[in-house]
């Protein structure tokens, strides 16, 4: 898109991807504009009053003009939609390889934490040329994840874990905004993506203060709780394990089937009662309102190490 003057080519490796619709739309919405003004404009001159063309008789309702133009109208939209489409899945479908960092939004601060323990504010440093896996969540209100350089924008809803992908095209400072008015001082709910080549990437992880990776705060958290009297292999308490659940089909009381995801493990922390697995009593108590996001997260990404574990005895 360098052609097009005060145009700012973007850095991340679907922004000309997101350039060209957001051109194509403007071009559509353009040509259609100029088209409906351009015949109103064309028949208020020709037929103004006291213009002394002739009106033999009224107009007659022509179906082939009518078809032709909802059809072409139509035709345009659709293509523009699949186009659209088509860009969102991408977008919001990782590769299977991405560097998962968790992104927590509250009044007023971006709170990252890389799993590897180390947790960053205002602030998120990626290596250059990686997929990068943002699982986002807010403690309070609705904010909204908005790097104008990657044309990446995501709300964060409060209640649920949101994802996005982008994979950083060079080294650089990126400005990240939130887009969504949040309370007094969102104008200075702001920070950076700091791009890093991969080996600079490895010293800054090197260099910020050691501490346990996420998955083993999240397993002291599990422990801390209660929750290994119910779900550690030793326990005599019939309820599921959780060794190798991640990323599997977990078939539920109702007769349906959902894949065990970061969303469906977040809600059987938070709600255990609105899916209970089959086979299982719902005596697990409700979480809500008694962990912080931070911690759910922690929670999750102790589970999800388990994803290789070898399934306890049911």
């Amino acid at each position: 898109m360098q052609w097009i003057p005060f145009f700012t080519p973007g850095d991340s490796q679907y922004s000309n991807d997101v350039d060209l619709l957001f051109v194509g739309l403007l071009t559509a919405s353009v040509l259609m504009l100029v088209l409906l003004f351009g015949l109103m404009l064309i028949f208020i001159v020709r037929f103004r009053e006291n213009s002394g063309v002739k009106r033999p008789h009224p107009a007659e309702k022509s179906w082939r003009w009518e078809i032709a133009w909802t059809s072409a109208t139509a035709l345009i939209f659709v293509i523009m939609f699949a186009w659209g489409a088509s860009l969102y899945v991408r977008i919001y479908r990782p590769p299977d390889d991405a560097l998962t960092i968790n992104v927590v939004a509250k009044q007023w601060m971006w709170k990252a934490e890389h799993p590897g323990g180390q947790m960053e504010i205002n602030a998120l440093h990626v290596p250059v040329g990686r997929a990068i896996r943002l699982i986002m969540a807010s403690q309070d209100v609705i904010h909204s994840f908005f790097v104008p350089a990657f044309r990446l924008k995501h709300d964060v809803v409060p209640g649920r874990f949101q994802s996005l992908w982008f994979t950083a095209l060079r080294p650089g400072t990126f400005q990240l905004f939130c887009a969504e008015y949040c309370g007094t001082d969102h104008s200075r709910m702001t920070g950076s993506i700091v791009v890093l080549r991969p080996a600079e990437y490895q010293d800054w992880l090197r260099d910020q203060v050691g501490g346990d990776t996420l998955a083993a705060e999240g397993a002291s958290l599990f422990r801390s709780l209660g929750c290994s009297g119910c779900h550690a292999p030793g326990s005599t308490v019939h309820a599921p394990r959780l060794e190798g659940v991640y990323g599997n089909p977990v078939p539920l009381s109702d007769g349906t089937i959902v894949p065990a995801d970061d969303r469906y493990i977040r809600d059987s922390i938070l709600q255990p009662r609105s899916q209970i697995a089959a086979g299982y009593e719902p005596i697990m108590p409700v979480f809500a309102g008694q962990i912080s996001e931070d911690e759910l997260l922690r929670l999750v990404a102790y589970i999800k190490s388990l994803a290789n574990a070898k399934r306890g005895a049911q």
